[in-house]
């Protein structure tokens, strides 16, 4: 016996006879409850409305025979590991990316901007080797541009194998199809997605826990910049601009708040602290099924929505920063100490002795070395007059390396 029902049933265009998802209403949904009210299981209700629905259309009229062909050897777990990851994509698609693009878009815009605007860096909060401005910028860019990277790697998986993943009822019926086979094709060509291959009567969900961990990280990431980018505003390196009629504190008026990276942090760790919970707790279930990942897949769009709150915020808060190139010079002029690595490195390259420990004992624990420190310094080593010639031409900044090009 072959599947005319089936066949008819994949002969249907959804957009054509007004059943696609984009013609659904709320008509429709609050008789879907009406009929979970009697079922007590949502997708059932499902199945109902759409036999209902399908044989009435006089555009198709299924018969009764046809009709049961809608739910054919399936588990609600068919439909919903299926409608799940289907919803994660097109998010992750037509929102998320983009999103996300235009944040990485303005990072590397900035970085570009300035890149060769030298700037004091803070290793443990404490002046360190020189760097520049749009270097650091540069090194948020790229980490989100990585970690995009991993997460656009991810196959978003999909179950889809009947009551415990083996096709026990579509075998038994008819035993002549390869129906992995049809059903790789299925989810393949329809949705998208790539169907997990031996299953229990739910998907492992190792694949959806490894995206998820792939946005915490991204999380984990915008937290970090923002607060990187809160502490320069308080340093002053950025100011912010203002608009008429903003106010940033009730009882201080002189206030300009980093009130966007701060609502950006915030959101970013709510998005991963979720991510992480459903990560850790979705690929887990009692033997063949139990009821655990019912509940926690209702949430799975809070991460994705506090990602973009947190991306939005993220991006208002970088459009606000101005510059101030005269305190970032400021910090680097009083601050000659941090020329200690490059002179400690030219002496050993000379074989001067002992040349870490000289620098030691010049600037550990003193107070900020002075140009004219620096320089008495270098005139009273006993090198040769060349390498105090070169030593001289150092300064904070233009001891940069390779950051004005990174």
């Amino acid at each position: 016996m072959g599947l005319p029902p089936l066949a008819r049933l994949a002969s249907i265009d959804p957009e054509q006879f007004h059943l696609s998802w984009k013609q659904f209403s709320i008509q429709d949904a609050t008789e879907i409850k009406s009929i979970e009210k009697t079922t007590r299981h949502d997708v059932k209700a499902v199945e109902y409305f759409l036999k209902q629905q399908w044989t009435q259309n006089p555009n198709i009229l299924l018969t009764d025979h046809e009709s049961e062909f809608i739910h054919f050897g399936l588990t609600s777990q068919d439909i919903n590991n299926t409608a799940i990851p289907t919803l994660c994509k097109e998010a992750l698609d037509s929102v998320y990316y983009p999103l996300l693009n235009n944040l990485i878009e303005s990072l590397t815009q900035m970085a570009d901007q300035w890149i060769s605007i030298p700037m004091l860096a803070r290793t443990h909060g404490q002046p360190a080797t020189p760097t520049t401005v749009g270097k650091e910028i540069r090194v948020f860019q790229a980490r989100l541009e990585n970690a995009k990277a991993s997460l656009q790697s991810l196959p978003i998986p999909a179950k889809f194998g009947g009551a415990t993943g083996s096709f026990n009822a579509h075998k038994v019926a008819y035993p002549q199809y390869h129906w992995p086979k049809l059903a790789d094709q299925f989810l393949t060509e329809k949705f998208g997605l790539q169907r997990t291959q031996i299953t229990t009567q739910i998907e492992n969900y190792d694949g959806l826990a490894a995206l998820l961990d792939a946005m915490a990280r991204i999380n984990i990431i915008i937290i970090d910049a923002c607060r990187d980018f809160w502490t320069y505003i308080s340093m002053e390196y950025f100011s912010q601009k203002t608009k008429p009629g903003e106010i940033g504190s009730s009882a201080m008026p002189h206030k300009v708040n980093p009130i966007d990276f701060e609502n950006a942090e915030g959101n970013a760790g709510f998005s991963a602290a979720i991510a992480g919970h459903l990560s850790r707790t979705l690929p887990i279930s009692r033997l063949q099924r139990d009821l655990t990942d019912s509940t926690l897949l209702r949430n799975i769009g809070l991460p994705f929505a506090h990602s973009l709150l947190a991306f939005k915020s993220m991006l208002k808060g970088l459009a606000s920063l101005e510059l101030n190139e005269n305190k970032i010079r400021v910090d680097l002029n009083q601050n000659w100490e941090v020329l200690a690595e490059a002179v400690q490195t030219i002496l050993r390259r000379e074989g001067y002795p002992k040349p870490y420990e000289t620098l030691l004992n010049l600037t550990r624990g003193k107070e900020s070395l002075t140009p004219s420190a620096y320089l008495d310094f270098i005139n009273q080593l006993e090198i040769r007059e060349e390498v105090k010639a070169e030593l001289r031409q150092l300064s904070p900044w233009d001891y940069l390396g390779y950051a004005p090009t990174s």
